[in-house]
């Protein structure tokens, strides 16, 4: 098993991060990770994304949608039989004081290949998806300043 998880308490409502994380039009904008995706979120349906896991060359990436309750949590992933690999990536919100959000991002991979893939491409894993991480946070207290305006 390899996993990444990371936590970021923002100062912002979970509607405002919610926002950010499901107006995939927007990434380019804000995300160095993940810089295109599609989906409708609809549980079963794809998620089409380009993702940046080696810095000079984003790659395709088509995933399912698990699992997803507006505004509070996403699941998506893949499955390749017999065991070989399986992910799962989770955006968990969680509303804590009034107009503040904790954020969780969680990646898992379980499978017999999920070593090695942690070996070879960890770090520029754990890279991207704390730089998406950063950028929920940043693009959420942005979008939070400007309806406050």
């Amino acid at each position: 098993m390899f996993q990444i998880i990371l936590k970021e308490d923002i100062e912002a409502p979970r509607e405002i991060v919610w926002d950010v994380i499901s107006r995939t039009s927007e990434y380019p904008q804000w995300n160095k990770f993940v810089v295109s995706c599609q989906s409708t979120f609809q549980v079963g349906s794809p998620i089409v994304m380009f993702v940046k896991v080696l810095p000079f060359m984003p790659m395709r990436q088509k995933e399912t949608i698990l699992q997803h309750t507006p505004g509070e949590f996403l699941e998506y992933g893949i499955n390749i039989p017999l065991g070989l690999l399986s992910s799962s990536r989770q955006h968990i919100l969680k509303a804590t004081d009034p107009g503040k959000t904790t954020y969780e991002s969680v990646f898992v991979l379980n499978g017999l290949l999920s070593s090695l893939v942690g070996v070879l491409l960890g770090s520029q894993l754990r890279r991207g998806f704390s730089d998406m991480t950063q950028g929920i946070v940043s693009r959420s207290l942005e979008k939070y300043a400007e309806k406050n305006r």
